[in-house]
């Protein structure tokens, strides 16, 4: 083993012996959030909705934004949490978010696990990986801009595809293989036809009831569309923050050949303190991304004070501090620097 890898499994043993005692997940933490990331998505798209007041309503339409923001981003924790450990909260986070935003937890539930299979990571069979920084600036803008139509693909699946998937078998493998996955691999599919569970079906059944629901309500003008409009442009937005966060979450560097512990560390990134604002663009944990890989059964409500540990404990030539960055916007520079550099004719042009 080289020196490299040798020192990525001392790096993991050491963070989970300084961290071992914050590895239970709290459920009333994760209850109490989830309620009032709700209550706070729910209430500001009501304000926003039907306020005449155009200052009050972007105020309460971000709000919303932010909320719906890391109300959605529960389907990442709910991958790594068993059932016992947070009873119910699969269920209550499906009713309460999953199926409104026609985003189940079936989505991400046997998908992003793959993401940290060892010999997966950064490899072509990873639904979580690109070469991002291999991208020309216009297609990495296309990336991050297509994220704006999220919504309508939600829609189209849940209430379109799903109905017609089930009198149509061959769509129906479509739909599950390739549109029940949140992937930015377009080459991924999915592999666990086999072990399709009961409540997945359940939960796509709810999205299309739903979908028709919204619908039906809009048709016969029991719903306004001004409701229509603002939910949408809310849960457009937050995808958009999504996606760039996404672009920041890693360093996007590899060319699909596999990598140690270590190097998978060092393409992820941190955006710890004293950088507050990462909590509202990466909330529930996200921005200790390199943290999570390190550790990934390590609850969101304690990595704040995991890294404060490690951080303190490791020594300043450590790989640890090497995966933070200050900011969202020093982190997208970062990487359109890199593509830039790596553009046909950028030696040449720099050497001028």
């Amino acid at each position: 083993m080289n020196k490299l890898a040798s020192e990525g499994v001392s790096l993991t043993k050491q963070a989970y012996g300084l961290t071992e005692d914050l590895m239970t997940p709290n459920a009333a933490v994760y209850w109490i959030d989830l309620v009032i990331s709700t209550a706070l998505m729910w209430g500001g798209f009501w304000i926003a909705a039907t306020t005449a007041n155009l200052a009050i309503g972007l105020v309460a339409g971000l709000v919303s934004v932010l909320a719906l923001y890391r109300a959605l981003s529960f389907i990442h924790e709910l991958t790594h949490l068993r059932a016992d450990e947070t009873p119910g909260f699969r269920l209550g986070w499906n009713a309460l978010i999953g199926m409104p935003l026609m985003t189940p937890s079936l989505m991400y539930e046997g998908v992003h696990n793959i993401h940290h299979i060892k010999d997966r990571f950064g490899t072509a069979l990873d639904p979580e990986y690109l070469p991002l920084s291999r991208f020309t600036p216009l297609k990495l803008a296309g990336f991050l801009f297509v994220a704006l139509l999220a919504p309508l693909g939600v829609i189209l699946r849940s209430a379109i595809l799903i109905p017609l998937s089930f009198v149509v078998p061959s769509l129906r493998v479509y739909v599950r293989t390739k549109l029940s996955a949140l992937m930015i691999n377009p080459d991924f599919v999915r592999e666990d036809l086999n072990r399709w569970r009961p409540e997945w079906v359940a939960q796509d059944v709810a999205c299309w009831l739903w979908s028709w629901a919204v619908i039906a309500a809009t048709v016969m003008g029991w719903l306004p569309v001004r409701f229509v409009l603002t939910g949408l442009a809310i849960f457009s937005v937050a995808t958009f923050v999504n996606q760039a966060r996404t672009l920041v979450a890693h360093h996007w560097d590899n060319d699909g050949s596999k990598m140690t512990l270590d190097e998978q560390f060092l393409d992820s990134v941190n955006v710890p303190p004293p950088n507050l604002a990462s909590e509202l663009w990466a909330p529930v944990g996200l921005r200790y991304h390199a943290l999570h890989h390190l550790l990934p059964r390590l609850p969101y409500h304690n990595l704040g004070k995991a890294h404060a540990r490690l951080a303190q404990a490791l020594g300043a030539d450590s790989h640890y501090h090497q995966a933070s960055e200050k900011g969202l916007f020093e982190a997208l520079a970062d990487l359109f620097r890199r593509v830039a550099q790596k553009q046909p004719g950028a030696e040449k042009a720099a050497a001028r």
